[in-house]
């Protein structure tokens, strides 16, 4: 292992615990780029650095706060260069402050439906249950049978 004796290394196990990260989502975010793979002990054991965690913290935050892995990808890019000017990083929260809003008032419109669906329903039997009744018809819905897609 080529890691100077100065600097601490830590097991992927820590490095979960360190920062709430599955050790499965640790090694997928190496798998496709977004964190460096680290070296390994003669063992074949992952050795990480504080460089590593750093750079994890980043990437779950920036996925938090929603953004796709792509542009996880672009926002690493452009912090890798202190010195470039951050107007392509601007551009990418403003694009997903635009998406979130739009998630926000898909949202709302569903939840509005639900209180008018849970509205109509004054018990009784199934037969005459309003909840029911609009799921089998789509079309009864005031949304126009429109899919919400939440991603999954």
């Amino acid at each position: 292992m080529a890691t100077t004796t100065l600097e601490r290394a830590y097991s992927i196990g820590k490095v979960s615990e360190a920062t709430g990260c599955k050790v499965e989502t640790i090694r997928f975010y190496e798998q496709i780029g977004l964190l460096p793979e680290p070296e390994r002990t003669e063992g074949k054991q992952r050795r990480y650095l504080a460089s590593h965690i750093d750079r994890l913290r980043f990437i779950l935050h920036a996925r938090d706060l929603g953004f796709s892995v792509e542009a996880v990808r672009e926002l690493l890019k452009l912090a890798a260069d202190p010195s470039a000017p951050c107007e392509q990083a601007d551009e990418i929260a403003r694009a997903q402050l635009a998406a979130v809003r739009a998630k926000i008032a898909r949202l709302m419109d569903l939840a509005e439906e639900l209180e008018r669906v849970a509205d109509g329903c004054h018990g009784g039997r199934i037969a005459d249950c309003r909840v029911i009744e609009v799921l089998a018809e789509h079309g009864a819905c005031s949304h126009g049978g429109a899919r919400y897609d939440d991603g999954r």
